[in-house]
C-alpha cells in the first residue's frame, strides 16, 4: 500500500502478545494521526516497549491487526522499517568515533546511496555541524541524545518511535529535544514517544496510558483527565504525612499524594470527598480548597489501581 494514502500513521486493533504465560499486551487498539506527537505512558514493565514494537512490525502479534504508515503490520513489516526511525532507551554509538563518523556508519548500515549528503543534512538540521568532528565519548548526555535523534532521521522517516528518549538528560536538554520534536511534527512527521515525565506528557497532542499490557485511557490531556472524573482538593499546613495517612481511610478519599508543601486529595465520589474535606477544614491551621485535577493526579490514580499481570494466563 502507498503510505501516503493512509489516514493514520498508526491504526491497530485488538493486538495481543504473550511471552510464555505472561500476557504482555492485551487487546490494544490505538490510532496515531499524521504529524501527531502521541505520548505513551505507564509504569515500568507495563508493556510499552512491546506495544511500540508490535505497532511498527518489529514484533508479530499473537492476534489482532493493523497498519503502520499504510502498510500491514504483519504482511508488510519489511516496508514499514524503511519509513520508521526507532530510538531505543540505549542507543548504541561508538565513543571513539566522531559525530560525523557515527552518522556515516549508520548511513552505511542503511545502505544509503547518498550517505555523505544525508549525513551533512542531518548534522545541519539537528544543530550538530559545529561539533561534527568531536569524539562522541566526550559529549554530554544532551548532545548524545541529539546524535541518537540525528541517526534516526538519516533516512528521512515518516514516523519516529522514541522509547523513553530523555531518561537521564538534564531539563534544558529535554526542553530543546521537545522543541525539535514539535518542529518535526509541524513538518508532517508522526512521533510515538514513551515517557515518565508529566511535563513531557502535557506537550503531546494525544496520550495513552498502558498498565501491565492493558490500555486504560487515551485522548488529549484534557480528555484523559475528564475520563477519570476525579475531584481533587489541596490541603496546605503542618504534618501532611500524618494527615495523608488518616485521610486514606475516610469516606470519598481514593488517593492522597504529597506535592511539596501541599497534599492533593482525590476521589471519584465528589460529594463524599467534599463532606470529608469540609470536616478537615474545620481545623483552622489547615488551608483546604478544591483545585483542578492535574494529569499527574490522574496518572498516579491509574497506576495505583493497576495490577501486575505477571504469570496471568490468557
Amino acid at each position: 500500500m502507498n503510505p501516503g494514502a493512509a489516514d493514520y500513521a498508526i491504526d491497530v486493533r485488538a493486538l495481543n502478545k504473550h511471552f510464555g504465560e505472561k500476557h504482555v499486551v492485551r487487546d490494544l487498539s490505538m490510532r496515531v494521526g499524521r504529524g501527531e506527537i502521541f505520548g505513551f505512558l505507564g509504569p515500568n514493565g507495563s508493556g510499552k516497549t512491546t506495544s511500540i514494537r508490535l505497532m511498527c512490525g518489529l514484533l508479530t502479534p499473537d492476534s489482532g491487526s493493523g497498519a503502520c504508515l499504510g502498510y500491514d503490520i504483519i504482511r508488510e513489516s519489511a516496508q514499514i522499517k524503511r519509513h520508521v526511525g526507532y530510538m531505543t532507551q540505549r542507543f548504541s554509538y561508538w565513543e571513539d568515533l566522531s559525530i560525523r563518523e557515527n552518522l556515516d556508519f549508520v548511513a552505511r548500515v542503511y545502505q544509503m546511496a547518498d550517505r555523505k549528503q544525508a549525513v551533512e543534512r542531518s548534522l545541519e538540521s539537528l544543530g550538530l555541524a559545529t561539533r561534527a568532528n568531536q569524539l562522541t565519548g566526550s559529549l554530554s548526555g544532551g548532545w548524545k541524545q541529539r546524535l541518537a535523534l540525528a541517526a534516526c532521521m538519516l533516512h528521512e522517516p515518516q514516523l519516529l518511535l522514541l522509547d523513553e528518549p530523555t531518561a537521564g538528560v538534564d531539563p534544558n536538554a529535554r526542553r530543546e529535544f521537545w522543541e525539535e520534536l514539535h518542529r518535526l511534527a509541524a513538518n508532517g512527521i508522526s512521533v510515538l514517544v514513551s515517557t515518565h515525565y508529566m511535563d513531557e506528557a502535557e506537550r503531546c497532542h494525544k496520550l495513552a496510558y498502558i498498565s501491565y499490557g492493558q490500555l486504560l485511557a487515551q485522548g488529549s490531556a484534557a480528555e484523559v483527565i475528564e475520563s477519570q472524573d476525579l475531584a481533587t482538593w489541596m490541603i496546605e499546613g503542618e504534618h501532611l504525612a500524618e494527615l495523608s495517612e488518616r485521610l486514606s481511610s475516610m469516606p470519598g478519599v481514593d488517593q492522597t499524594v504529597v506535592f511539596g508543601s501541599a497534599l492533593h486529595v482525590s476521589g471519584s465520589d465528589h460529594q463524599a470527598l467534599e463532606a470529608t474535606l469540609r470536616t478537615i477544614g474545620a481545623d483552622k491551621t489547615l488551608r483546604v480548597a478544591p483545585i483542578a485535577t492535574s494529569l499527574e493526579d490522574v496518572f498516579i490514580f491509574l497506576m495505583k489501581r493497576s495490577s501486575d499481570n505477571y504469570g496471568a494466563k490468557p
